[in-house]
């Protein structure tokens, strides 16, 4: 049971950040919170207002609470107005939407003629939005949101009207680019493309939005239209390339942030030990891939979940009348912290529970509207959600943030600490610990958060299994000409030339034409497919919606589906019609997929001779399948069974990071042949689990593979790969930093306080081989002889 039952409900002040924390510490069994770190209050810089901004817009924003621009607000809107592109990356709430609505609406003020366009990366931002800017009350300007979620009957008149469109770049590739001709005098018109938020433009979605905005400018260039493109970021690590690399065209960065901001109070809080479980031991046949070893520890020693601690963290807060809002990593998550924290606060206080709910993708337009209001207004005190609101999204009033789990970078965890004291506040944020091994490093390393800089942001548009289909996209929209090649960049050519080889194009003297009737069906978001439809059986009730490439994970027959606090068990999945079949039931127990994988060398673009060790980057063909979930008891962990699945194999070309090791220099290291398996095993696990150090992923973007002997290296050997088609530009980001990446890889298990490896050092929570087998000596064994013998 939470420790809210202990906590006070009733009216009064609410405590401050630091008496809040003490408050949290002290209901929690001996002492969680690792590092405290204060982050200061700072005083903001005002500018004045530029001389060619209109006193009809100055008046509008002073009517908002906006006397004066920050200057570094000032700084890049009037960059902008000057018609130079520009990336304003600065921290959370320091007010990066005034910098592009200063300019853009200055323009359609003047210009009675000229349109603007608004990218986000999220429905609910582009609502905000929204709000914000009609919220000016402009004559003249008429904001519209233009979605997946807009009604038929008003897209014609925001086509025809609408000066000032907000969407994101999945309707401009599905909806706007393919009908520009509707849109014609929408882009004939355009005077700015605003970019928000284009540090969550990564991996394989950043490289397809990369041509997705270079279709957008070859549409308006046809036109006769050259925008001025004005991104917004997070600070992040040399933004003008990354915003060069995304629009294709010069850009300015302005990384000053002017503006003032309130304290805050950052706790790293590591959930407290559980006593040992001889049941967390059980574990099926190993694969082939991990090498076949059957040794397990008689005794796994873990930590209480991440959400479980959330969930009651979330309600003391709330207990104690503080606004919080919980960052969660899964959807699944984020309804479990919701419903139990619910429950927590229900038996303290009848009726509190319904001032918690949960928010994440996948919920229906209506109800992500309701519970966006109710946040706004206050009904609700407590969210727990996923990173659909780590975003702009104007949550004023929220004193608390709870991170359940290390986001992936640095640039996410302070998006969603800074989610906190938007008005000036003091306000409290705490990362809590996943019993993960990036998590338990950094919580006991605070200087990789807080004295490190944030990451630069990966994407690679000459990805050819993004680059192609792209192509392919724009010859639909007109033919390709020979002047295209520049825009598209590098490897257009010979993208071209494998798509007149497929017989997808023709080639003409006037350039290059799309072959077929239908359009190219392309994922932007890498998500495996189109959306599954969850539908409650009985009923027919469209419950919501799961991406593609997690159906086989979380909508496999016999899984537990959670959905607004209630549990529903799938009957069937019909992977041809994209829907799963679904009837509500509140079992005891929770399910969780299995999968085996094999993987194979396609070719070597570059490697390190390093004697006995080898490290290499190139293509792999990796293959897996979902063969079998367990059911585990929700109160213990305990599994219950086992059972098997029945699905089709799923087949991903990408790029991969591996490294060989000579059998006779493992012998030396003290590695008996018998543990090789279970030692590169481990390393393996802790190695994807650091790779985040390195670059803008998660461990949920990458697999890894590791066997004794791999026929295509005949030498023990570690493959990391990048969960993508083409790659994602992380492997080539792990090789290009090896001797870092495993070197914290080596002391994130050498300082793990276990002794025979836990979910903090060497255990993973996507392992489709259940942990086993596992040594974390034999690991630490083999990362001294690649750190010994890799060149720094």
């Amino acid at each position: 049971m939470s420790s809210a039952a202990t906590v006070s409900a009733g009216p009064g002040p609410e405590p401050s950040p630091v008496d809040l924390l003490r408050r949290l510490r002290a209901h929690s069994a001996g002492d969680p919170v690792t590092h405290v770190e204060r982050v200061p209050a700072r005083a903001g810089v005002p500018a004045p207002w530029p001389p060619w901004a209109p006193a009809e817009l100055r008046e509008a924003f002073a009517r908002r609470g906006v006397v004066a621009p920050w200057r570094h607000q000032a700084e890049a809107a009037t960059l902008a107005y000057d018609g130079g592109h520009v990336v304003l990356a600065t921290g959370t709430a320091s007010g990066k939407s005034l910098a592009y609505q200063l300019p853009s609406l200055a323009t359609l003020l003047a210009d009675p003629r000229a349109t603007v366009l608004y990218l986000a990366p999220t429905k609910a931002l582009a609502a905000d939005q929204l709000r914000a800017v009609a919220g000016l009350e402009l004559e003249g300007v008429r904001p519209a949101c233009y979605d997946g979620d807009t009604p038929r009957a008003e897209r014609e008149w925001i086509r025809r009207h609408s000066r000032f469109v907000l969407t994101n770049p999945d309707m401009l590739h599905h909806g706007i680019l393919p009908g520009h001709a509707q849109w014609s005098g929408f882009l004939r018109r355009l005077a700015y493309v605003v970019i928000d938020e284009c540090h969550t433009y990564r991996g394989v979605f950043g490289s397809h939005v990369a041509h997705v905005l270079r279709r957008l400018r070859r549409q308006c260039a046809r036109f006769g239209a050259t925008p001025v493109f004005v991104l917004a970021s997070a600070t992040s690590g040399d933004p003008a390339t990354a915003a060069g690399r995304l629009t294709g065209l010069p850009v300015t960065a302005v990384t000053e942030d002017a503006s003032p901001r309130g304290g805050v109070t950052f706790a790293l809080w590591e959930p407290p030990l559980l006593p040992p479980d001889s049941s967390a031991a059980a574990s099926p046949a190993p694969s082939q891939a991990a090498g076949g070893h059957d040794d397990v520890p008689d005794l796994i020693q873990v930590r209480r979940s991440a959400l479980r601690e959330t969930a009651d963290l979330l309600a003391d807060t709330v207990a104690e009348g503080v606004r919080t809002l919980a960052f969660v990593r899964s959807r699944k998550g984020a309804e479990v912290v919701a419903a139990s924290a619910r429950r927590a606060l229900d038996e303290a206080v009848p009726g509190l529970g319904k001032r918690v709910a949960a928010y994440r993708g996948g919920y229906l337009r209506e109800e992500r509207r309701e519970l966006e209001r109710a946040l706004l207004h206050g009904d609700l005190l407590g969210l727990a959600s996923t990173n659909a609101l780590e975003l702009g999204v104007d949550l004023i009033g929220l004193d608390a943030v709870l991170i359940c789990g290390y986001p992936g970078t640095r640039a996410s965890l302070w998006q969603q600490a800074g989610r906190a004291g938007r008005s000036g506040q003091e306000a409290l944020a705490v990362l809590v610990a996943r019993d993960d091994p990036l998590d338990t490093y950094l919580i006991h390393h605070p200087e990789a958060i807080f004295g490190a800089p944030v990451e630069a942001t990966v994407l690679d548009p000459a990805n050819p299994y993004v680059l192609a289909p792209q192509l392919a996209c724009a010859a639909v929209e007109a033919p390709l000409t020979p002047a295209d090649l520049t825009l598209f960049g590098e490897g257009a050519k010979e993208a071209i030339d494998e798509l007149v080889a497929a017989g997808a194009l023709r080639q003409r003297p006037t350039g290059w034409y799309w072959r077929h009737r239908e359009r190219p069906e392309v994922d932007l978001r890498g998500e495996g497919g189109a959306p599954v439809c969850v539908v409650e059986s009985a009923t027919g009730r469209l419950l919501g919606t799961v991406d593609g490439g997690s159906s086989h994970f979380l909508l496999h027959p016999g899984a537990v589906y959670l959905h607004q606090g209630v549990s529903y068990v799938v009957d069937e999945l019909d992977l041809a019609d994209g829907c799963a079949l679904v009837h509500a039931e509140e079992p005891d127990w929770s399910t969780h997929a299995r999968d085996v994988t094999d993987l194979s060398v396609v070719s070597v673009r570059s490697y390190v001779d390093a004697g006995p060790v080898g490290m290499f980057l190139g293509e792999v063909d990796v293959t897996s399948q979902v063969v079998s979930y367990q059911r585990r008891r929700i109160a213990t962990g305990e599994v219950i069974d086992t059972r098997p699945l029945d699905l089709p194999t799923r087949e991903l070309r990408t790029v991969a990071v591996w490294f060989t090791l000579s059998p006779q220099s493992l012998t030396a290291a003290g590695v008996q042949a018998p543990d090789v398996p279970g030692a590169l095993h481990a390393a393996e696990h802790a190695a994807i689990g650091l790779l985040p150090l390195m670059a803008t992923c998660d461990r949920w973007d990458i697999g890894g593979l590791s066997t004794a002997v791999h026929p295509d290296t005949e030498a023990p050997t570690v493959f990391v790969y990048d969960g993508h088609p083409g790659g994602a530009g992380f492997a080539e980001r792990a090789y290009g930093t090896a001797s870092a990446w495993l070197r914290a890889t080596r002391d994130a298990i050498a300082e793990c306080g276990c002794e025979t490896g836990c979910p903090s050092c060497v255990q993973s929570p996507k392992c489709g081989n259940g942990n086993n087998p596992l040594s974390k000596p034999d690991a630490i064994r083999v990362l001294d002889v690649v750190l010994a013998n890799l060149p720094a």
